[in-house]
């Protein structure tokens, strides 16, 4: 019974070690380094983050996110709209934010279209502050997409 419980629990140790995890992020980077442009919104989500063991840094994130980004990847066109709002990463500039969000509109990002003014929905209740959602888009945006993209396969 006891050599059972050791084999059975001996993959979940491995799976929380350190030197696995690594492992992990070392793969989905070789991945990354290859062009796939969903390996590298999870470098950058794991830099965006600071997971896996790897080192919270907003610049490699913002990196990483660009490259899956330019290559049409929703998510990371989201994400790099709220960087550039917040100047996370890089530098701070309102005129490339409004252009990752038209990219992401155009496919239909609903987030993306109230942003801008062309949700519907939003156009139709008169106390809705596209200002307010644009900042608060851009402080949850970040982490909560970041989170999303690390979960998909």
């Amino acid at each position: 019974m006891f050599k059972q419980l050791i084999t059975l629990s001996l993959p979940l140790w491995l799976a929380a070690s350190p030197a696995f995890v690594l492992a992990d992020a070392a793969a989905i980077e070789s991945t990354a380094r290859l062009g796939d442009a969903l390996a590298q919104a999870k470098m950058g989500a794991l830099y965006l983050l600071g997971r896996e063991g790897v080192e919270q840094d907003d610049q490699k994130a913002a990196e990483w996110m660009h490259k899956a980004a330019e290559q049409g990847l929703l998510e990371a066109q989201v994400i790099m709209a709220a960087l550039y709002d917040r100047g996370l990463g890089v530098q701070h500039n309102r005129d490339t934010s409004t252009q990752w969000y038209e990219k992401a509109a155009a496919q239909g990002h609903g987030a993306s279209l109230a942003i801008l003014g062309r949700n519907d929905v939003a156009k139709g209740s008169v106390a809705f502050d596209y200002k307010a959602a644009r900042l608060n888009a851009a402080r949850q945006i970040p982490n909560e997409y970041a989170k999303k993209i690390l979960l998909k396969n």
